[in-house]
Order: C-alpha cells, then structure tokens, then sequence
C-alpha cells in the first residue's frame, strides 16, 4: 500500500514525494479552482495566493460558456442568455470530465440538459451543440 501525500495541490505517491519536494518552483504560477457552478483563478504573490477578479469585479466566475453566433461567451455573459440559447448555452461540463458516454450519471445527464452529450471517438461523454 502506498502512502499518499499531497504535492503542489496533488496527491502523490511515497515513490514520487521525493522528486516533488526537491523541485523548486519558478516563474509565474496559477491555479484554477474549476468547479460545477462557480470557479476562480489565483496566482501566486510571493508566498501568497492572489485571487484574480473577473470583469465584473468578482472573485468566482459562473461555470457556463455560450456561443451566439460567432460570439463565444463566458461566465455572467453566458449565463445571463442561456435562456434565450438554451443549446448553445454549456453548464456543469466538470461532471464529464473523466466519465464514459455509457456511464449511468452521464445517461442521466442527457436528458437534464439542454447541449447535446454525444460519445467522442475513444469513448469519453463530451458536450456539443443542440
């Protein structure tokens, strides 16, 4: 049985943790907190995480993307129209990362949300325009 510890916000294993406290990190960093319905953007300060503001002057963006035509919208933008472009309008994407189109939460899925979920060419749910 491994030991798992966390390394740079990921757990690792015991074999891998040496390699990971040896390295020092340089140049700029950033982290994104991707999340279902909201995420963030943080970069670090000297030893501090910064928290960036979106355009709208807050700290967590909506989880939503949109296209309208050739416009691509993100966030508050996106949101604030999906209900005049409800298959054009993409929420929730985080539940299919990692998950196959036959798994039993993505066929749930399918009929919960306006955007097509199709299966990708290795098996994998993505989402795609109604």
């Amino acid at each position: 049985m491994f030991a798992r510890r966390v390394c740079g916000g990921a757990a690792v294993s015991a074999a891998r943790l040496v390699r990971c406290e040896s390295q020092k990190v340089t140049g700029d960093v950033i982290g994104v907190d991707l999340g279902t319905t909201y995420s963030c953007v943080a970069t670090m300060d000297g030893d501090k995480a910064r928290v960036l503001e979106n355009s709208e002057g807050f700290r967590t963006t909506p989880s939503v993307v949109a296209f309208k035509g050739s416009e691509k919208l993100v966030g508050l933008a996106a949101k604030r129209q999906a209900i005049t472009n409800p298959q054009s309008t993409f929420y929730a994407v985080k539940r299919l990362i990692g998950r196959r189109f036959e798994d039993e939460h993505i066929q749930r899925d399918i009929k919960n949300v306006p955007y097509k979920i199709v299966r990708a060419g290795n098996g994998d749910a993505w989402g795609t325009r109604g």
